[in-house]
């Protein structure tokens, strides 16, 4: 599983990068022209979060707890366009300002929150990035791609959890069922259907029948992002990998994206039998 998320500096307030731009070289004739490197860090995601929700009360923080079933505190009619957007006070738990500041590879990231007057100055010790291994979608190769509302799969995925699945299915067809999701567990199996009414997905490009396995606590681990974004986009490629872009409305014709790639399950030398003798 890999995931994103990708913030436009439109959605800052104020936003300033200075790169740093390599001296030319005795052989170059000419400096080239270039806006230089882009700055990567490495810090403790779980020290960002607890620094960020350092005004935020208790009950808002065991809301963004992963055991809640609510995924971060966002009630139905918040997921659904309701009064409260994907940035909105009672969604974070906290209001006032944040600054996020880095002097350059090796300095620590520094996070400044100010809010009633308080100012709170917080260091996050960074390192450098290790190399990660990258989820490559072949967009030369699509099998599938599905655009529907959020709000739909995030139901969905929610349903299918009554099973206490441990993988969960996905096919795609050109013929009906259009788009199912389907899994089983100790408690049972279950199975989602949509149609293929434009109203219900809006983009429908499916030339053949697709089916892959995925693991399903991974598929879960998205879902705080199904329950706040407002559409989602559905890709997956000859390979098996699956990719759920999600497109958040911060504000008027203001958006965010996360993107979270998966790999399709393949089942250990031996697991496969076993099922088929249970069948």
């Amino acid at each position: 599983m890999q995931g994103q998320a990708f913030l436009d500096k439109s959605l800052f307030t104020s936003y300033t990068f200075n790169p740093v731009v390599a001296e030319p070289s005795e052989e170059d004739a000419e400096p080239e022209e270039e806006d230089g490197e882009p700055l990567v860090l490495e810090i403790s995601l779980s020290s960002l979060l607890e620094t960020l929700q350092i005004f935020a009360s208790n009950d808002v923080k065991d809301r963004w707890s992963s055991r809640d079933p609510t995924y971060g505190g966002v009630t139905g009619s918040m997921a659904r366009g309701g009064p409260a957007a994907a940035f909105d006070n009672r969604v974070l738990g906290m209001a006032g300002l944040c600054r996020l500041s880095c002097a350059g590879v090796g300095d620590p990231l520094c996070i400044v929150l100010e809010e009633t007057g308080v100012t709170t100055t917080c260091e996050l010790v960074t390192y450098e990035p290790e190399p990660m291994a990258d989820i490559p979608l072949q967009k030369d190769a699509i099998s599938q791609k599905i655009i529907m509302k959020a709000s739909w799969l995030h139901d969905a995925i929610i349903e299918l959890s009554s099973t206490s699945p441990t993988r969960l299915t996905i096919v795609a067809s050109p013929t009906a069922p259009y788009f199912a999701l389907s899994s089983s567990g100790p408690l049972g199996s279950a199975t989602v259907e949509f149609s293929k009414d434009p109203q219900l997905l809006e983009t429908f490009y499916v030339p053949r029948r697709v089916v892959n396995t995925y693991k399903y606590s991974l598929i879960k681990g998205a879902s705080r992002a199904m329950a706040m974004a407002n559409k989602v986009s559905i890709r997956g490629d000859d390979q098996g990998v699956l990719s759920l872009q999600f497109i958040i409305e911060v504000d008027d014709d203001r958006f965010s994206f996360v993107d979270f790639r998966f790999v399709a399950y393949i089942p250990e030398e031996g697991e496969g039998d076993e099922e088929d003798e249970e069948d």
